[in-house]
């Protein structure tokens, strides 16, 4: 099955930004608003069964793989899927976007949809945690987190209100460090592609983007990232209108094909 990418900002450099995954008459916006769900989605193929998903910024490349090997496997299933922030997604489904599947890049997300009542038995499939980025070659010489702090950088974080954004405050206090952001962006593609495009200094970032990055940026590991783990849960969503595709799709994920391709992106082990 045919598909494209949607590039946000970042196109060039990483390959797709936020996605979506299906047939080629696509669109959308990346700000998280509810009408960034219908536009992100595409037309399913002629007799095509649509599984939608709302997953994380942070899947983006594993989640456009193992779309494109379940329609393989599927011939009568369309995966689209609308890529952002964890928590912006959840505001979403509890505001009436239709939806079969959420992936999110944290439990609480996740908890949020479970509590409403929108989502039942979610299943932890991955894990990642943080790592300094910069542009590629360093310009800024950054060697550790507390150079996050140095007043003549420019730093872009993840909001609070997002994953990464909470993980990197936990990591922040954790090693006593008071960084001095200039930006704090809704999702970790956004804080990818300031550093990517040298429009900052430093972020911090899941060190699965990292990867997806390839040349574009560089990685330092960070002290104490170990002990800041984002799990990530899958679940098919109450109301999901195709049931049967989106409790397959959650197993695929899940099972064995699915965690070899995360763990290929970066991704740990749940």
């Amino acid at each position: 099955m045919p598909r494209r990418v949607v590039a946000i900002a970042l196109a060039a450099l990483l390959g797709g930004t936020v996605t979506a995954c299906a047939s080629p008459s696509d669109g959308g916006s990346p700000d998280g608003s509810p009408s960034a769900a219908a536009g992100s989605t595409t037309t399913a193929a002629a007799g095509a069964t649509t599984v939608t998903v709302f997953a994380a910024a942070s899947l983006t490349e594993a989640f456009d793989e193992l779309a494109t090997r379940f329609e393989q496997e599927h011939p009568t299933a369309d995966i689209v899927i609308n890529y952002g922030g964890s928590a912006a997604l959840a505001r979403q489904v509890v505001e009436g976007a239709p939806a079969d599947v959420f992936a999110s890049a944290a439990e609480e997300p996740m908890r949020t949809l479970v509590d409403a009542g929108l989502a039942a038995s979610p299943v932890v499939f991955a894990t990642n945690t943080l790592q300094l980025v910069v542009p590629a070659g360093n310009p800024a010489d950054v060697a550790g987190l507390d150079d996050l702090g140095r007043p003549e950088l420019t730093v872009a974080l993840c909001d609070e209100s997002v994953p990464c954004g909470a993980a990197s405050a936990e990591l922040l206090e954790r090693q006593s460090v008071t960084a001095v952001p200039d930006t704090l962006e809704s999702d970790v593609r956004a804080v990818l592609t300031k550093v990517s495009l040298g429009e900052v200094d430093a972020g911090l970032v899941y060190r699965t983007d990292v990867l997806a990055a390839g040349d574009a940026v560089e990685g330092i590991e960070v002290t104490g990232a170990a002990f800041v783990v984002n799990r990530y849960p899958i679940a098919v969503l109450t109301d999901a209108a195709a049931a049967q595709f989106a409790t397959d799709f959650v197993e695929f994920i899940a099972g064995a094909e699915g965690r070899a391709v995360m763990a290929e992106a970066g991704f740990g082990a749940p």
